[in-house]
């Protein structure tokens, strides 16, 4: 007779399917990054900082790279799903701080999809109807968490669908600006305006602009959340990260240039939809429908990322025991954290009932600038723990800077309203209690007088 299966085995968690090969990888990163930061905050980012919109984007290209590379540094060493979590945990050894640490990684993830997510029912969709922005969210949140159950292969193929849509959609804004220059068009001399206020002054203008336009730079870092997906890990995210990177602040910086060049920044600023108004005085016969179905499908492509991310960061969570081991249940048939999928999408659409498009994106922001701001501390004091296989290794003084750099991002000197800091402390706030809950629920099951005494 086989014997039955021990209490460890039944109680194996089953693997994640690796499907994502290196070509797969840079599209998802190219894919995550480019979306709603370019498509609906360049107007408030232009709003910020004036004319010279593209000088944000240039520094926060900057403060990308070097926090890119501790994290390529950290994944190529520990080759898992939690990212963030997973090195702050290794590191400090401190469940508390590791729980804040991923909560704050998946808020942002969150607060980025619950943007994109309002930015579909902006100006963009009411170029064809017009409905209620938060009840457009909802909805889509909801599709988005059906495609995200039925696995992950689906997910990256539509994925690889829409960042070729939102690509198209970015390389038509800069064709319109290359027509704008040789036809002598627009206003060059907008390029290198600089809107100070009335207030803080010229330093002040770059620092809050720049903090905004970081929010178009996330992405990269939900990757490292998907290294267990992911076919060689150590091999092929070095290059899919770098490359992810460059190409989308490459494109970045040539949208900026265009986007100011033919749309005075205080237009932009009034604008759900910044790039339609590009469109619209591109001085082409480009209609302005075709250019609001692509940036949806743009905008569409990252709220899908980031709800990918953040229901594999709780999964991975979960198997570290940081939060209940239910909460990275993987159906065995689709093979994909389905409890962790309904935990996300439950708090974003209380996101998205609740908060705006910009101050969304920029609690986005301020939130993963804190973790980078810990990330790059993390690869410094993990530089102790040796690991058997080969990685990427960062140069010492990058992460030093990297820290410094996104500390002053994340800081009141940027000028940050304070509903942002409000809307992350109340997120926050809610890890905490769920950490309060989650240790008092483990004390319980340790503690010997909860355990039913045993009859003779």
């Amino acid at each position: 007779m086989t014997p039955p299966a021990s209490p460890t085995a039944a109680a194996e968690p089953v693997p994640l399917k690796r499907a994502i090969g290196p070509k797969l990888l840079v599209l998802f990163i190219v894919g995550d990054i480019l979306g709603t930061g370019v498509y609906a905050l360049t107007g408030a980012v232009a709003g910020r900082v004036g004319g010279a919109l593209w000088l944000p984007f240039l520094v926060g290209f900057v403060i990308a790279v070097l926090t890119a590379m501790s994290y390529v540094e950290l994944v190529t060493k520990y080759p898992q799903a939690a990212g963030a979590a997973l090195y702050t945990q290794r590191a400090f050894k401190v469940p508390f701080f590791t729980f804040m640490v991923a909560f704050a990684v998946m808020c942002s993830g969150l607060t980025s999809a619950s943007a994109a997510s309002l930015a579909i029912g902006g100006d963009y969709l009411r170029e064809f109807i017009a409905i209620p922005a938060a009840v457009v969210g909802v909805i889509f949140i909801i599709a988005v968490a059906l495609l995200n159950y039925r696995g992950v292969s689906e997910s990256v193929r539509t994925n690889i669908v829409l960042t070729v849509v939102e690509v198209s959609g970015l390389l038509i804004i800069i064709g319109i600006g290359v027509y704008a220059l040789v036809n002598g068009l627009g206003e060059p001399s907008r390029l290198v305006h600089i809107d100070s206020g009335e207030a803080g002054g010229l330093m002040f203008a770059l620092l809050g602009s720049t903090a905004l336009a970081f929010f178009a730079f996330v992405g990269f870092e939900d990757s490292v959340n998907m290294a267990e997906e992911t076919t060689d890990p150590s091999r092929n995210f070095p290059r899919a990260i770098f490359l992810g990177v460059a190409i989308t602040s490459t494109v970045y910086i040539l949208v900026a240039i265009t986007s100011s060049l033919l749309v005075d920044h205080r237009v932009l600023a009034e604008s759900s939809g910044p790039l339609l108004e590009v469109v619209k005085a591109g001085g082409i016969s480009f209609p302005p429908q075709v250019f609001a179905a692509i940036a949806i499908f743009a905008l569409s492509n990252t709220a899908l990322i980031n709800m990918m991310m953040a229901s594999r960061l709780v999964y991975g969570l979960a198997n570290e025991r940081v939060v209940p081991r239910g909460l990275g249940w993987v159906d065995p048939r689709r093979r994909t954290p389905v409890i962790g999928i309904v935990f996300t999408t439950l708090l974003a659409i209380g996101l998205i009932s609740t908060g705006g498009i910009e101050g969304l994106g920029d609690t986005t922001a301020f939130l993963l600038l804190c973790v980078f701001t810990v990330v790059n501390v993390t690869v410094l004091v993990l530089r102790r723990d040796q690991v058997e296989h080969a990685h990427y290794r960062a140069p010492t003084a990058l992460p030093v800077l990297g820290a410094v750099l996104a500390l002053v991002l994340a800081s009141p000197l940027t000028g940050r309203p304070v509903e942002v800091y409000a809307r992350a402390g109340v997120l926050l706030a809610i890890g905490l209690v769920l950490w309060v809950i989650n240790w008092l629920v483990i004390r319980r099951r340790q503690d010997p007088a909860t355990e039913p005494a045993v009859r003779d």
